[in-house]
């Protein structure tokens, strides 16, 4: 006798097979097992989504069989299935896409008799505890915050400045958790793994008292057997501590009682491909699920459960959880102080230079540098940011107006010195630097503007006189994507700098978070304009989050006193993002952007979707756009009298590797019917490419709560 199964595999999300398959079983599966299964001509790993009464449309015949069950593996819970269920319907992708792109790819590769010799394997892994760490003792603020997250009964977001022990909340929390339930896990997340190495070794240090593999890291940069020793590690709940990056949202977590979002507004929280999903979003109902499962089973055994809990932290939140605040849908634990070594301050003082004032061609202001040459004098550290990699942004021709553009993409090739090439930072095409101008010949081609590499050129330059005290030559360094491209090479100058080898620092937004660098007295931002004026509404609230974790770097010990500034320089020191900048005050700052977005009826207080489509020409991408949008009218689909249809028009960066690029805006101020207009557009979004003249050159993809427009 056959059992009939729907069995969810990877396919795309526009798909003529996006939803579960049936396939043929000669026993019944739970729910969530892991198999292999026939698609086609290859043999894919799936998952057991339901059991069914017949074979539906298929005929016996017809019907696949289930060719393999991975039943090593412990069936995928129900309230994951529920997550990805629930992810692949909010984000507008397919169940299969979603639910197999959170498995370990390797997973996908392993037949069952190597997995269980995996599983083995990972059985017999030792357990030599260590003794528990003394651990350190709470400010008053840090007890304050921890009793009253312990007795919330909704997610919690940790309001605290740079430096006032946001970590050791996080921790506290975590063994609380622990402590109470022995079988629990606890998922930390963190916005880049490579940015927060204190954190992870923190963890490893904190919890190796529960023994080996209990702590473990899931990101995209493992190898892949790392990857899926971590994911069955999780998934079997041996590991009762993961740290990850947003994908870890997603992973199998059968304990799960506490999500800990550090950085909650990090812009890297949210998926640019494929399911464009947002893992802070996903962490808040997640844990209401959880939740939610605690309570019915344990109200069924007569008992009560604690339930799954989201604590939020940041010293910039999203202006998002800021009014969740403020609406009393979530928690508010303020910790505004420094504690520790950098006790009794708020922060660095804020400097403002006007650059209309300096001399024209000033890439650093005369004061400026001699605040450096000051710290330097002192044996102190100065870090300066420019979020712009590179040694200038173009190559140009002053004689006929060449410029370095890229021949794929709607954008210029980056000139790097090192190693003289052209390289664009958004295709990866790269050539040397031309003897001449590739136009007319003219060898005097030159580069505009300035990347890190410029600048750290220029710093060398400048500061080649200065001695620091021991008698030895300035030394100055450079953290960016390209200075750290070789395996080990970030750690390598993360010690260099807290060994104190690095008089001055330049980088990019790499290193202005998540390093606690204790002999940093002075941080610049060179150039910080272009954000406060951009057609992207989110650009101000990324630009004050980036200059206060800045800011946050420097002035960590209690000994460097008011000697720990901020510079920044401006052609706009008038400008309210940085009077609320020179006060440290973000709530200011956000009460003024809640403002302006409440008028505009930009989110939190409208929502919004793009859809966007490539094509081999920007016509064709518009002219789909535009058809969607007429039979969306046409049909009258439910939702779309509350839907506003915005024109067509190209991206900001309209050609991508020879794909010309465009979207259309939706925005709605009810979010179910801007969700429910989105379900009902989604076949005609197919039958209309179906029916396009180039059909097979259209690519569209919908991205729910865009971070930029």
């Amino acid at each position: 006798m056959s059992h009939w199964l729907d069995i969810v595999v990877a396919t795309p999300a526009h798909s003529s097979v996006a939803g579960p398959l049936t396939y043929a079983s000669e026993s019944p599966l739970a729910p969530g097992q892991l198999v292999r299964v026939p698609l086609g001509r290859r043999e894919v790993l799936g998952v057991v989504w339901a059991e069914r009464d017949d074979a539906g449309h298929l005929s016996a015949g017809q019907a696949k069989s289930v060719a393999a069950v991975l039943d090593g593996v412990d069936p995928l819970s129900s309230g994951w299935r529920e997550l990805i269920g629930f992810t692949a319907s909010y984000y507008q992708r397919s169940l299969g896409e979603v639910a197999l792109a959170a498995l370990p790819p390797q997973l996908r590769e392993l037949g069952a008799l190597q997995l269980a010799r995996r599983l083995k394997r990972a059985a017999q892994a030792g357990q030599e505890p260590a003794a528990r760490p003394v651990l350190p003792e709470l400010s008053a603020q840090q007890q304050t915050a921890l009793l009253a997250f312990a007795e919330a009964e909704k997610p919690a977001l940790l309001f605290g400045a740079t430096g006032s022990g946001k970590t050791e909340v996080y921790l506290r929390a975590a063994e609380q958790v622990l402590d109470a339930e022995p079988g629990a896990q606890v998922l930390v997340m963190v916005p880049e793994i490579n940015l927060t190495p204190q954190l992870q070794s923190r963890l490893h240090e904190r919890f190796a008292h529960l023994g080996a593999g209990r702590v473990v890291t899931l990101h995209s940069n493992l190898t892949p057997a790392q990857r899926l020793k971590a994911w069955l590690a999780a998934h079997s709940g041996q590991a009762q501590v993961v740290l990850g990056t947003r994908m870890a949202v997603l992973a199998s977590l059968p304990g799960l009682r506490l999500i800990v979002v550090d950085e909650e507004h990090d812009p890297s929280y949210k998926q640019q491909e494929g399911a464009r999903y947002s893992a802070r979003d996903l962490a808040i109902y997640r844990a209401r699920l959880e939740s939610q499962r605690l309570a019915g089973g344990t109200a069924q055994a007569g008992g009560t459960a604690a339930p799954c809990r989201v604590l939020l932290g940041s010293a910039t939140p999203s202006l998002e959880s800021w009014q969740a605040c403020l609406k009393g849908r979530y928690l508010r634990l303020d910790m505004p102080d420094r504690i520790g070594a950098a006790q009794g301050g708020v922060g660095p003082q804020v400097q403002l230079l006007d650059m209309g004032l300096q001399a024209r061609g000033t890439v650093l202001a005369p004061a400026l540098m001699q605040a450096i040459a000051e710290r330097v004098a002192r044996g102190e550290q100065s870090l300066i940011f420019l979020n712009r990699r590179g040694y200038a942004p173009v190559l140009a021709c002053h004689d006929c107006g060449w410029k370095s553009q890229c021949a794929h993409c709607s954008a210029f090739r980056v000139f790097h010195k090192l190693d003289r090439s052209l390289r664009c930072h958004h295709c990866g095409h790269a050539e040397p630097v031309p003897r001449g101008c590739p136009d007319c010949g003219n060898v005097d081609i030159a580069p505009v503007g300035r990347g890190t590499e410029k600048l750290e050129e220029h710093l060398s330059e400048l500061l080649a006189d200065l001695r620091r005290p021991d008698g030895s030559p300035v030394r100055v360094a450079r953290i960016d994507a390209d200075s750290t491209r070789g395996k080990g090479a970030l750690q390598s100058q993360l010690t260099q700098m807290h060994e104190g080898h690095t008089d001055v620092l330049v980088g990019t937004q790499m290193v202005t978070k998540g390093h606690d660098f204790r002999n940093i007295t002075l941080v610049a931002a060179v150039n910080p304009d272009g954000s406060l004026f951009s057609s992207d509404f989110r650009a101000p609230e990324r630009l004050f989050a980036l200059l206060m974790q800045a800011c946050g770097r420097a002035g960590r010990q209690a000994s460097q006193g008011g000697r720990s500034q901020m510079w920044v320089q401006t052609l706009h020191p008038g400008h309210p993002l940085f009077a609320a900048l020179k006060r440290h005050d973000y709530p200011g700052f956000a009460q003024d952007e809640l403002r302006h977005r409440q008028g505009a009826g930009l989110p939190p207080f409208g929502h919004a979707a793009l859809l966007r489509a490539e094509a081999r020409t920007q016509e064709a991408a518009q002219a789909f756009l535009r058809e969607v949008a007429e039979a969306a009218v046409q049909a009258g689909l439910p939702g779309g009298q509350r839907v506003v249809l915005y024109p067509a028009v190209p991206m900001s960066l309209q050609r991508l590797a020879n794909v010309e690029r465009a979207q259309m805006l939706l925005e709605s101020a009810s979010r179910p019917a801007l969700q429910q207009f989105l379900a009902a557009w989604q076949p005609l979004l197919a039958q209309v490419r179906a029916q396009a003249a180039h059909r097979s050159l259209i690519r569209w993809a919908i991205d729910v709560d865009p971070l930029s427009i």
